[in-house]
């Protein structure tokens, strides 16, 4: 069959390399298949299939380092993944047997035991005996804090399988940013880079959770994910009629050929790859310094850096060699041989700047405050009906009062004009419609301080490009919050007074461990203000993906809704909130909400204040295309959001109550919270039809230049606590 489209140049400056210890592993994998039970007999494999998969091939591109029987631990590890995906789809996906596949689930983690003499039940399958058999061959090398998060990666993993037996159909090609984001969810990433850890060298777990080690994992699983969609496009696509596949969508959204897909499929998967290395080089040793890593711990995340990117570049060998792919003519633009590793870019210039893609540096060279005219304003889907709270029109005058005894409106950066046009109590009352007086009011006021918080960061410290400054001012909002008798910043501006007088009346009733949920809310928030103001400092447009999942955070999404759980009582169990359904609703209706904002703000952002953080410019930026046909992207991903918000809420709730056992009362509490959400989403679309803080005549209006200098520089702000 002729090739549907030519397979770009690939930007990879590194040169795979082989584990000598491959056969060494072919063969024990082949022993421990057959002795777990998954060959003959297994009713899933036989030894042909095996043989043709060749993980131990896999394994040895992926993991080019190790010695010879973590080599063989780690491709068993591989062969057990692949047996089991294999295993429940042959045994419940095929007769939709969900009680079945849900009990065979429920199983696995007893296998996984974090103390390792913990009993196990005798295995009933060869998935039971495989697991059990790795995890004790695997854990006792690595620490508690690395038990834990590989067994809650491959309990993800599981659990995927659970809810794809769940999901309905819908036969929809998804929408370009939607999947960029939604590819990464299903596959493996988090659980292979687990295995890399073993491989090199265990992350400290000081930094473990850290972004800059989330966005190394994300990268990483992104660009392994859009490269085989270029290679199997052949396969999934034409062959299969598969739908879930990156050309297709970019083909299918933007009416352009399958070459034209394809070429753009490879620009995203090399600028995944460069904010990989950017991540690596830039982001990563500033955290070691900031941690204070040892110099043992920070050569444990260089190892671990390393890792990932001989994954990387395995598995394009992998793929280039496999006759599972279309690759015709493909070894041909694998990279020559010569120096490996971060920065050895430089060692072939020519043939780089033909694979990378000059026009990635445009992420870098987006020109500040172009004239866009009017915001474009589609027809929102919003299926929720808007209530008002009575008591408005006080929190409107409270807000007000508020905001001048905190000191908010002396600082050059809001007035009471400003104030009184964004109609924070507005935004409050249709979050909370049912509230009492006090709580509209608190909820006012939280709205009133996160949003002069996020204009306060870019037009006091990016002015002046003081990121020193903006760094100590975020790390004394943090000691505004204390958890228990701790010392406590003294406040010295509007920022860490409104901050302080919340947290006391927002968390006088709570739990300490209630105000620590709280807490890293806020602090998830400052600290993503900092995250713009790098990007701003550099001029550089974020990504997609990774501009959605900070966006989540910079909006104060989280906050609002670590708020609504505040007050559901101990009847819903806390795994429920950690649960796929629920954290896809709330990513849904994070997602819908920040993405109306940025519609909403585009003219006020781009134009009067050059910001670079709109989801329009993003997409813009990343496809290369104008702002009506970005709009067009972020209006449809704004919609299919809604409508994952409603599947999620109809359809998968209900699955979720039964996998859980809620008890009648937690069903009433969940309920009650997609309600709140509803009510978020209603409340937020018509703030911003209502309020003056987006309107072209407002803002022609309004002064949008720095005003006074008023706020302190970072010696005056490191007062004491």
């Amino acid at each position: 069959m002729t090739q549907p489209f030519e397979l770009p140049s690939f930007y990879m400056p590194y040169r795979a390399r082989l584990n000598p210890h491959l056969e060494e592993a072919r063969a024990h994998s082949t022993r421990w298949a057959r002795d777990m039970g998954m060959l003959e007999g297994s009713g899933v494999w036989e030894q042909s299939d095996l043989d043709a998969h060749d993980y131990g091939l896999l394994c040895a591109y992926t993991h080019p380092d190790c010695d010879g029987p973590a080599l063989s631990l780690i491709t068993d590890w591989y062969v057990w993944v692949f047996f089991f995906d294999d295993h429940f789809l042959d045994m419940y996906k095929r007769s939709q047997d969900r009680a079945a596949g849900k009990a065979h689930l429920d199983r696995l983690p007893l296998f996984m035991p974090m103390d390792l003499t913990a009993p196990l039940p005798e295995p009933r399958n060869p998935v039971e005996a495989g697991l059990a058999d790795l995890w004790a061959r695997t854990v006792p090398a690595m620490s508690a804090d690395w038990r834990r998060r590989f067994a809650e990666s491959t309990g993800h993993l599981l659990d995927e399988s659970l809810w794809e037996l769940s999901n309905i159909n819908e036969g929809r090609v998804a929408n370009p940013v939607e999947y960029i984001e939604m590819r990464r969810k299903v596959g493996g990433a988090p659980w292979s880079a687990g295995l890399v850890e073993y491989a090199t060298a265990e992350v400290p777990a000081a930094v473990a959770g850290t972004r800059p080690l989330r966005v190394l994992m994300e990268t990483f699983a992104d660009a392994v994910h859009l490269r085989n969609d270029l290679f199997s496009y052949q396969r999934e696509v034409q062959d299969e009629g598969e739908l879930s596949n990156g050309v297709l969508v970019l083909e299918t959204f933007f009416g352009c050929t399958t070459q034209e897909a394809a070429d753009t499929v490879n620009d995203i998967l090399t600028s995944r790859m460069h904010q990989f290395e950017h991540t690596a080089v830039t982001e990563v040793p500033a955290l070691a310094l900031d941690k204070g890593l040892t110099p043992a711990e920070t050569a444990a995340v260089a190892a671990y850096t390393r890792g990932l990117q001989d994954w990387q570049t395995g598995g394009h060998d992998w793929h280039l060699r496999s006759s599972r792919y279309m690759n015709e003519g493909a070894l041909g633009t694998s990279p020559p041989a010569g120096p490996t590793g971060l920065g050895a870019s430089a060692a072939d210039i020519g043939a780089l700047l033909a694979s990378t893609g000059a026009e990635r540096v445009r992420a870098f060279t987006h020109v500040p405050f172009q004239k866009v005219g009017p915001s474009l304003l589609p027809d929102f889907r919003m299926p929720f009906p808007l209530r008002l709270n009575s008591h408005l029109d006080a929190a409107r005058r409270h807000v007000t009062t508020w905001s001048h005894a905190m000191g908010i409106l002396a600082e050059g950066v809001w007035d009471e004009d400003k104030l009184d046009a964004y109609d924070l109590p507005l935004c409050a009352a249709g979050i909370d419609p049912d509230g009492t007086p006090e709580a509209l009011d608190l909820g006012s006021q939280w709205l009133a301080w996160g949003t002069y918080g996020d204009d306060y960061y870019p037009l006091v410290f990016g002015h002046r490009r003081d990121f020193a400054a903006a760094r100590t001012c975020t790390e004394r909002l943090a000691g505004c919050m204390p958890i228990g008798d701790e010392a406590v910043t003294v406040p010295v501006n509007g920022m860490e007074r409104g901050l302080t007088d919340l947290w006391r009346r927002t968390t006088r009733n709570m739990t300490a461990r209630q105000r620590e949920t709280v807490k890293d809310t806020v602090v998830v928030m400052t600290e993503s203000w900092l995250w713009e103001l790098a990007n701003q400092l550099q001029n550089r447009i974020p990504d997609p993906v990774d501009y959605l999942e900070m966006r989540r955070a910079t909006f104060g999404s989280q906050l609002t809704m670590s708020l609504c759980r505040m007050g559901h009582g101990p009847a819903v169990p806390p795994r429920v909130y950690r649960s796929g359904p629920v954290k896809s609703l709330e990513n849904a209706a994070m997602d819908y909400a920040m993405l109306l904002n940025d519609v909403f703000s585009y003219q006020k952002e781009i134009e009067y204040e050059g910001e670079i953080h709109n989801g329009i410019l993003v997409v813009q930026n990343f496809f290369g295309c104008d702002y009506p046909t970005a709009l067009g992207v972020v209006h449809d991903l704004m919609t299919q959001r809604m409508r994952q918000f409603q599947h999620v809420a109809e359809h998968e709730f209900p699955v979720l109550y039964e996998d859980f056992a809620l008890s009648a009362e937690a069903r009433a509490t969940m309920d009650g919270y997609v309600q709140e959400l509803r009510n978020w989403l209603s409340g937020i679309l018509n703030w911003h039809r209502g309020c003056r803080r987006y309107g072209a005549e407002d803002l022609a209006r309004r002064a949008h230049g720095f005003v006074p200098d008023l706020a302190p520089r970072a010696p005056a702000l490191s007062g004491p606590r």
